[in-house]
């Protein structure tokens, strides 16, 4: 059963939630796009300048009108209901000129890709700042999506290969065909290898250990269970190399499930307490300017704050100062 934009609504700084309807069913997706009475939320842009306190304009309740935002693909593979939008470059919203990724029936964003810029004003800008603390070595990339993240690492580190898992064959074929994940492969075929596989089976399937690995494991609409598991971390904490990291998109209240059992806070200090559990140092930063905006945590002592942020682009060095030890 298709599902139609009413309301369509993206929320701040998670795996960014597109609500939908099921109660009507028009055959002119168009009638929706004309329809401005439902406008796309704005989400608040991470600056050095407004990293502490939301601002006026950041707490408006105003949107993008829906006649700048146009379906381009829509359909059900084996394992998610996928959607792809394209925001118009005309639009005043901070996705303006973006194409996303929509899963999961509460329409989810799993990947966010510019024509014409690198960075997204998202968390996968914060999980290009882990190659500096990293040891020699490949990054894996567990829940690849279209690429956003491998992206960003590849045209900023030449010298990081990255490994990346994704479950849905489905997701990577669209991330070639609309996302510019096909030109990525090809201008670093000798850096970004993709498999279809099981994330956590990634142990069973590389001969090498990383030097860093990234998490971004979602399932309708979740951070999946595994995650909430011990057991599941010690068997991550294998795959690394002496002096090795994990940084993973733990989610929070933002994000909106398909069970609404599993409650994105309470979901996260699960997932939060399981790493905590096995790695001595935890570290999360929250990635929004509110306290329900999605967060992201990273393993292992914070190095010297100074020293990390110059090794940083510019555009990335405000992160580094927003770390804060996880206590349970």
């Amino acid at each position: 059963m298709l599902l139609t934009l009413d309301p369509l609504q993206i929320r701040p700084f998670n795996r960014y939630p597109i609500q939908f309807s099921r109660h009507e069913h028009p055959t002119n997706l168009q009638f929706f796009l004309k329809t401005p009475k439902n406008p796309i939320k704005p989400y608040p842009i991470i600056t050095s300048a407004s990293k502490s306190q939301p601002t006026k304009t950041q707490e408006q309740d105003s949107g993008i009108p829906i006649e700048d935002v146009k379906m381009i693909a829509k359909f059900k593979s084996r394992h998610n209901y996928i959607r792809i939008l394209e925001i118009s470059r005309k639009a005043d919203h901070p996705f303006a000129g973006s194409r996303l990724l929509l899963l999961d029936s509460p329409g989810n964003i799993h990947s966010v890709f510019y024509r014409y810029k690198l960075l997204t004003n998202t968390y996968y800008d914060v999980f290009a700042t882990l190659p500096p603390l990293l040891p020699p070595g490949p990054i894996a990339i567990l829940g690849f999506g279209a690429g956003s993240a491998a992206r960003i690492i590849l045209e900023l580190y030449p010298d990081v290969g990255i490994h990346g898992w994704e479950l849905d064959p489905s997701v990577i074929s669209v991330g070639r065909k609309y996302f510019g994940l096909d030109k990525l492969e090809k201008d670093h075929s000798n850096r970004l290898f993709i498999y279809i596989d099981n994330a956590l089976d990634l142990k069973c399937n590389v001969k090498e250990k990383f030097s860093g690995i990234i998490v971004d494991l979602f399932s309708k609409g979740s951070v999946i269970p595994e995650l909430q598991d011990p057991n599941t971390w010690v068997e991550l904490r294998k795959c690394l190399r002496k002096d090795g990291r994990i940084m993973i998109n733990v989610g929070g209240r933002c994000v909106e499930p398909e069970d609404k059992r599993r409650d994105g806070d309470v979901v996260m200090e699960e997932t939060l307490k399981a790493m905590g559990s096995v790695f001595d140092d935890v570290f999360v930063l929250n990635v929004g300017c509110r306290q329900d905006d999605s967060s992201v945590a990273l393993t292992g002592k914070l190095p010297d704050l100074d020293s990390w942020r110059k090794l940083l682009p510019k555009s990335l060095r405000f992160y580094v100062d927003l770390w804060r030890p996880f206590r349970s």
